[in-house]
């Protein structure tokens, strides 16, 4: 059986489908199973050994690819690496347009996605061959893992112990995670002050003041992550910190994965860094304002 899964971002959602992944390797171990992602959320998924194909797309280029002779060449590469596998069935878990028409084109026989009142966008159930009722007030995780269920009839974990978030790294992750912890002794907090949201922000200066508290009250040190364009906010919080036990670092995706199985505890709100440290099954303390703990927190219940 070939199999497609169509989730293109962004990097929480992606690691909210991790556990799918897993659970559908688990039943079928001879299945071929590839999964289309946008090229800018893709590190995270590469070199994943549960995955035969990772098929790295630019839907903006694809759409433009209708309209503009000069992007015609690119467009028609990422559909024939779409098409290279004749796919007996996709699944669309991302609920959009975008990945419904991203699944008709992979030329997949049968397309399964989630029912009209559980799809994002849901003009795009017109694309769609069959779909999967999700009860409402579902984990995200949960309801990726019920699309699995009700279109393959699949054993799914029942547990959130027996959920697995297969992130492949190597000894350069390793390495950048050993670099980002000299002088902390492997005792040290993670806190990420960022987040895609302005409204998902915590004020910096309390992170600062997070960082004395962590240190007096617990002996750690805090790693101040930040991601692109977000130097001047991990400034601030250092800036804000009194003690002299924080420092700011930057990783790659998969570095930060390894650092933060390495931590004693985790604080950031609902962004993809967050997910990562849950996957990599760190103790998490999430911050959430605008969007829904019980969709997009931990599964754990510690």
């Amino acid at each position: 059986m070939r199999i497609l899964i169509v989730k293109l971002g962004s990097i929480g959602d992606i690691v909210h489908t991790l556990p799918s992944l897993a659970a559908l390797r688990l039943a079928l171990p001879h299945a071929e199973i590839s999964w289309v992602v946008e090229r800018r959320s893709a590190e995270i998924l590469r070199d994943n050994p549960f995955l035969d194909r990772l098929i790295e797309v630019d839907t903006k280029a694809l759409g433009r690819g209708l309209m503009s002779g000069e992007t015609l060449r690119a467009p028609r590469q990422q559909l024939r690496r779409l098409r290279a596998s004749a796919f007996d069935l996709a699944l669309d878990f991302q609920g959009l347009l975008k990945s419904a028409s991203i699944a008709r084109l992979s030329g997949a026989r049968r397309i399964f996605g989630f029912s009209r009142d559980r799809l994002r966008e849901p003009a795009s159930r017109i694309f769609l061959s069959k779909t999967v009722f999700i009860p409402s007030h579902t984990h995200v995780i949960r309801k990726n893992l019920g699309l699995v269920n009700g279109a393959l009839g699949i054993a799914i974990p029942q547990h959130s112990s027996g959920l697995e978030f297969p992130i492949q790294i190597d000894p350069s992750h390793e390495s950048e995670a050993e670099v980002a912890m000299v002088g902390t002794g492997g005792h040290y907090a993670i806190l990420n002050p960022g987040g895609g949201w302005p409204t998902k922000l915590w004020r910096p200066e309390r992170f600062g003041e997070l960082a004395d508290q962590v240190w007096s009250n617990h002996g750690l040190y805090s790693l101040i992550t930040y991601g692109p364009g977000e130097i001047e906010l991990a400034e601030r919080v250092l800036g804000s910190s009194r003690s002299g036990r924080a420092r700011a670092v930057s990783l790659s995706l998969k570095g930060f994965y390894a650092l933060a199985k390495g931590a004693q505890v985790y604080v950031g709100g609902d962004t993809g860094p967050t997910h990562i440290a849950v996957a990599a099954g760190t103790p998490v303390v999430g911050l959430f304002g605008p969007t829904e703990w019980w969709r997009n927190g931990s599964p754990r219940k510690d």
